[in-house]
């Protein structure tokens, strides 16, 4: 029996401090879920409405994401009665059914190029090498499950979160963050609420998939109707948290809120957001450059964001990498993916949103 040591560390699997969950299984096991806990009881859900934000993530919904032919039925096994939550653990379950491991048997000896294999492997000493295992894009099932739960509380408290893809490579959609709505979003396969830049992304992703290469871009996401004073003032800061959520997804490698990076080219004068006060108790800002958050603390105007998805790291060209014995190989990437991970990225990005707002919402009621 081999020793066990530093190796036997646990992965991570839980998020959250009051609205909590675990995500669970592999990209190639017998199933992948999710168990959330901390939410409130006598919350109206239904399966239907878990299964409608997993149809907007599950594979094969157009020839631009991957092919895998995944129904992704969810299963409630705790938690909801009679279309209620009661206050207990909810556990939602969703089977896998159309693995192909057979597409990973190179995998299973060499490492894949900005994959997780070499340092997954190295860090634990063992892995689930079919499909990335583990560190597979199909965990995040039980985040858009969680979120749909998420999204549902929110709503009784006047919250709405819409994501959309905002860029893909260097085609740049114009977004009116105070009229974007989920409707438009989802009118197309590419989840882009400017009409005209729509056809240009989608030619760009077919042009590339068909060369066997991939893209990224940005996708951006506004929350609507959150109230002043969710988040804390220092290392649980609102935007940190929401920063934490998203950079956590895969192939997530930027995080803004607000005017973000583009901040640095203004002055102060040019770039505070003024107090004004409206007269019947309300104040607004004159601008949102701060993205709805201030100190780490919401100010009551919208939440804006964005995150940066780089190109999906699987591409059908041959690339240089190394073998589990550490020599020097070849490797071609096989299987079903995505020539860019954009549109399936909009509803996990929603959720990730939703966790982050809904535990700050009971973290807020819990000191009021």
């Amino acid at each position: 029996m081999a020793e066990l040591g530093w190796h036997n560390i646990p992965v991570s699997s839980t998020f959250g401090t009051l609205f909590r969950i675990s995500t669970f299984g592999e990209s190639h096991g017998n199933g992948v879920g999710v168990v959330v806990d901390g939410c409130p009881p006598r919350l109206s859900i239904s399966a239907e409405e878990i299964q409608l934000e997993l149809d907007r993530r599950r594979p094969g919904q157009s020839s631009i994401v991957s092919q895998r032919k995944e129904g992704d039925k969810v299963e409630i096994l705790s938690g909801i009665y009679n279309g209620q939550t009661l206050g207990t653990p909810i556990a939602l379950l969703v089977k896998n059914v159309d693995q192909r491991s057979r597409d990973y048997s190179e995998m299973k000896d060499k490492y894949r190029p900005s994959h997780a294999d070499f340092t997954y492997d190295k860090k634990y000493g063992i892995r689930a090498w079919e499909g990335g295992g583990r560190s597979s894009a199909r965990e995040t099932i039980g985040r858009v499950a969680a979120g749909a739960i998420a999204q549902k509380f929110l709503s009784t408290l006047g919250v709405s979160i819409v994501g959309y893809v905002a860029q893909v490579k260097d085609v740049v959609a114009e977004i009116d963050t105070d009229a974007v709505n989920r409707e438009l979003v989802d009118s197309n396969p590419i989840r882009c609420p400017d009409q005209l830049k729509v056809k240009e992304m989608i030619s760009l992703i077919e042009s590339t998939r068909k060369k066997g290469d991939s893209v990224g871009g940005i996708v951006g996401c506004v929350a609507k109707g959150v109230p002043v004073g969710w988040g804390e003032p220092v290392f649980d800061r609102l935007e940190a948290d929401l920063g934490k959520g998203l950079l956590s997804i895969p192939a997530c490698k930027g995080f803004e809120i607000g005017s973000g990076f583009s901040s640095i080219l203004s002055t102060g004068k040019d770039h505070n957001d003024e107090f004004r006060a409206l007269g019947n108790g309300e104040v607004i800002t004159t601008s949102n450059r701060s993205g709805g958050v201030q100190g780490g603390i919401s100010n009551g105007m919208p939440i804006v964001m964005r995150a940066a998805f780089k190109p999906t790291a699987t591409i059908l060209f041959e690339q240089n990498t190394v073998n589990t014995d550490l020599e020097n190989t070849t490797i071609s990437g096989r299987g079903r993916h995505d020539p860019c991970v954009l549109p399936r990225a909009v509803p996990i990005v929603e959720a990730m949103v939703a966790l982050v707002l809904a535990d700050h919402a009971l973290r807020q009621k819990a000191i009021c």
